[in-house]
């Protein structure tokens, strides 16, 4: 399955190929498929990954937007290609059509929409088992910041809520061809046994709402916010978004008077 054969590098979908041999080896020795165990691949672009994961996985299910290379990939038996983008994939509804109970995802993720899919991931946690991306080194240094440092982020508190993560690999640019301008790293990411209880929606509301204007004091931003929903507690917003916890964030959507109707 290996080789471009011809195939051009397309910057509307991100693509830059995973091309070193000892990084691809070691990415898989992170994941460490197990034959029969569910696993999806997202952009699979000339299989550097999907080879190897096939080899030790026996089946895979691969998610990928370019055409030409989704055709190539159909012609590997061992492969369910999924020709879409995997932001309209429903990851839940997939495990339930296949009696999946959780499903393992992986995968050299476009750094454009980097983001996003972790977001759009968020909502099918519950179906997941663990997820091991390449992405860009600066985006894994914000979802592993602590408290009070300039990489902490919207992003960090979103995820670590419901995740353990961990950077497990560095993958320097002539790893790739082309080569992207940035370092590159893979993170693993296991979903907490037992996250504490929120309404999602409520949540990602909040602390986008604090992030907006992250260099102002929290007064401007979510004071505002939870002014608007009827916020009937206290919480000390004489502070910039970044010097706030992940745990206080949680609690604060967790509180009585930012709790959904029923």
């Amino acid at each position: 399955m290996r080789g471009s054969g011809g195939h051009v590098a397309r910057k509307r979908f991100g693509q830059n190929f995973l091309c070193d041999g000892g990084i691809i080896a070691g990415i898989v020795d992170a994941i460490a498929p197990r034959a029969g165990e569910p696993l999806i691949e997202i952009g699979p672009g000339l299989a550097a990954l999907t080879q190897p994961l096939v080899e030790r996985a026996g089946q895979l299910t691969v998610i990928e937007l370019d055409r030409d290379l989704a055709a190539r990939l159909r012609q590997h038996p061992q492969l369910d290609v999924i020709e879409s983008d995997v932001l309209k994939v429903d990851v839940t509804a997939l495990a339930a059509e296949r009696g999946w109970e959780r499903v393992r995802v992986c995968g050299n993720l476009p750094y454009n929409i980097s983001t996003p899919i972790l977001f759009h991931l968020l909502d099918h946690v519950d179906v997941i088992r663990d997820q091991h991306f390449m992405l860009q080194k600066e985006v894994i240094d914000r979802m592993l910041a602590e408290p009070a440092c300039g990489d902490y982020s919207r992003l960090t508190v979103m995820l670590q809520w419901r995740y353990a993560m961990e950077q497990v690999l560095f993958v320097p640019p002539e790893s790739f061809d082309p080569p992207p301008r940035v370092n590159s790293a893979v993170v693993r990411m296991v979903p907490l046994a037992e996250p504490p209880q929120l309404h999602l929606p409520t949540y990602a509301a909040l602390v986008q709402s604090a992030f907006s204007q992250r260099r102002k004091l929290l007064r401007h931003s979510l004071g505002r916010w939870l002014e608007e929903h009827g916020f009937a507690g206290s919480f000390d917003l004489q502070r910039r978004a970044e010097e706030v916890p992940v745990h206080e964030y949680v609690a604060l959507a967790r509180h009585p008077s930012l709790q959904p109707e029923a």
